[in-house]
């Protein structure tokens, strides 16, 4: 399997953000997992992260503050450099939602919560054929 520097969860609930990291550290794909509750401190952060490291960012999109679509304009902004994969998580059911998150080029895929060890493998294999 795949695997990553760092994940980045990216979600304004603390409780989310404790559920899948801990599932995310039963799969092993990532030596360190950072969560985050607000966009704006993910998007500072990568700033000290080097762009040679592989990063995997989970990102709500309905969050206050920075939403996800706010992050996502900032990030092709300041990070065009890194070649990071992006996984929008919501729990968004809408087809816009996943319309939009298709114009993204850096969006590499659009999971629905809650994350499960399913939904992980499944995207972690997109990203090995690659």
């Amino acid at each position: 399997m795949i695997q990553f520097d760092t994940i980045f969860l990216v979600d304004d609930d603390p409780i989310n953000n404790l559920i899948n990291k801990r599932l995310l550290g039963k799969v092993g794909i990532a030596e360190n997992i950072i969560e985050f509750v607000e966009g704006e401190e993910a998007l500072n952060k990568l700033n000290d992260i080097d762009s040679s490291e592989s990063l995997l960012i989970f990102l709500d999109i309905n969050m206050p503050v920075l939403n996800g679509w706010e992050f996502l304009n900032k990030y092709q902004e300041a990070f065009a450099n890194r070649c990071d994969k992006i996984v929008i998580l919501s729990s968004s059911i809408d087809y816009q939602d996943r319309f939009k998150a298709q114009g993204y080029e850096i969006v590499s895929g659009f999971l629905e919560k809650p994350l499960t060890l399913e939904k992980i493998k499944t995207q972690m294999e997109k990203y090995e054929q690659e």
